[in-house]
């Protein structure tokens, strides 16, 4: 079928729409909230994106790559703040172009509706709420949120791109024998501001991704276009709430960020005025129903955001949604299906990869073994270029399967750590050695 409605016009919502007005399909978009590029953005519950391979790969697809890096801070790496205040850059890549890109949620939502609203195919319906599915019947139950009107649309093929409390998701598994798990974090997060410096110049150094890793929990910085950085404090439940007074948070930092109270001047105040969000992985299947209604990015498989790929998953979705459309003439009840089969194993493995970059975030990046760990994973991709690529570079600067990532990412956790361990300097380590293991425990 030629006309589609997608029920989201989030991020993924808004560059699937557009991938299908351009071949030739009527979508019509409802979502729930204004208009982004006209309303005043939430505060405190928008984590920065960190935009990568997959995701650039997908914005090229229609067009908008350059567009979008051009308002993108690349990041070169990882930014170690230890309590004792030594500071160091861990590279992400060991090449100039591997760098990943901080990027505005609300920024990037824009640029995509601005290219969405020149599609003649496309009609996006901002403020309304898609409160239910009839999948007998075909149509959506929508509320307009702006005058009350409660009205149903009729809805012969809907996509659910409405993240992770999906709607659609919940109408499926009423109608279907959808499996369904959802996994929340002891942790959740609160955002803070580290704004410009005085003289109008980033406080910390922009080109960088900064964590303040402290074993069991972290603070993270993402710079901004207009030179802030977005901080974001993962900790557990439970510690957030014994944070319950201006004295109690100022203690808290001084004791284990010491070096970042002077970068947050407004610390007491964001910490009390920001809400605290929950962190969620979510899992199901199937996410479809036939050829008439199928999941897409967060309402299909929501992740934790440790590893920066939720966007870039869910573009990635987008991607081989439309790559099978091709492929399949439009047929919807040969793509759902394929989609599905193709999808899933990948979803499931970057699910994982991302809550085992958490641990790694919070309690091995500031381990002098881990940063030597990085130094010989690039060495061994300067030595055996092509045949050795590491989980990090599989992940955001290759389009490897995340399935793949996931298996071959923990023999080399594995080896390069054994290695590592014993070792206080590169020089000591003999990468032809460890190579060799390497190939003996990826093919076993």
């Amino acid at each position: 079928m030629r006309d589609v409605t997608l029920v989201g016009g989030g991020l993924a919502g808004s560059l699937l729409a557009l991938m299908l007005a351009r071949r030739g399909v009527h979508v019509t978009v409802f979502e729930r909230r204004a208009d982004q590029r006209a309303e005043q953005v939430e505060e405190g519950r928008s984590i920065n994106l960190a935009l990568s391979t997959r995701g650039i790969h997908a914005l090229s697809q229609v067009g908008l790559d350059a567009e979008v890096l051009a308002r993108a801070i690349p990041m070169r790496g990882r930014f170690i703040h230890p309590v004792n205040g030594n500071t160091s850059l861990i590279p992400y890549g060991r090449t100039a172009d591997e760098v990943i890109h901080s990027v505005g949620r609300r920024g990037l939502n824009a640029q995509l509706l601005d290219a969405l609203a020149r599609e003649p195919n496309a009609r996006v319906f901002f403020q309304h709420r898609v409160t239910g599915y009839d999948p007998r019947a075909r149509a959506l139950a929508v509320r307009d949120e702006a005058t009350g009107r409660e009205f149903t649309a009729p809805a012969p093929v809907v996509i659910g791109t409405d993240g992770a409390a999906s709607a659609v998701r919940l109408a499926l598994m009423q109608h279907t024998r959808m499996n369904y798990a959802q996994d929340f974090l002891e942790h959740g997060y609160k955002e803070l501001t580290i704004p410009p410096a005085t003289d109008g110049s980033f406080r910390i150094e922009p080109n960088a991704l900064h964590i303040w890793p402290r074993g069991g929990f972290m603070m993270i910085a993402l710079p901004n276009l207009d030179l802030s950085f977005t901080c974001t404090l993962f900790l557990r439940h439970d510690e957030f709430a014994k944070l319950d007074t201006r004295e109690a948070v100022h203690s808290f930092f001084q004791k284990t960020f010491p070096d970042a109270i002077p970068l947050l001047p407004n610390l007491e105040d964001e910490f009390a005025r920001n809400p605290t969000g929950g962190l969620v992985t979510v899992r199901c299947g199937p996410w479809h129903l036939g050829g008439q209604a199928l999941l897409l990015g967060d309402a299909a498989h929501a992740i934790v955001p440790f590893f920066g790929q939720g966007m870039n998953c869910a573009f990635e979705d987008c991607g081989v949604l439309a790559e099978l459309f091709d492929v399949h003439g439009g047929n919807w009840a040969d793509v759902f299906p394929r989609f599905f089969d193709a999808r899933k194993p990948n979803t499931d493995a970057i699910a994982q990869l991302a809550l085992d970059n958490f641990v790694e975030m919070r309690d091995t990046s500031a381990d002098p073994h881990f940063a030597l760990k990085r130094q010989l994973e690039h060495k061994l991709e300067d030595k055996f270029p092509g045949r050795f690529v590491s989980k990090y570079a599989m992940v955001s600067f290759h389009r490897f399967p995340y399935s793949e990532a996931l298996k071959r990412g923990r023999v080399q956790d594995r080896v390069l750590m054994e290695a590592c361990s014993r070792a206080t300097a590169l020089a000591e380590l003999d990468a032809d050695a460890i190579f060799a293991r390497l190939q003996a425990g990826c093919s076993n």
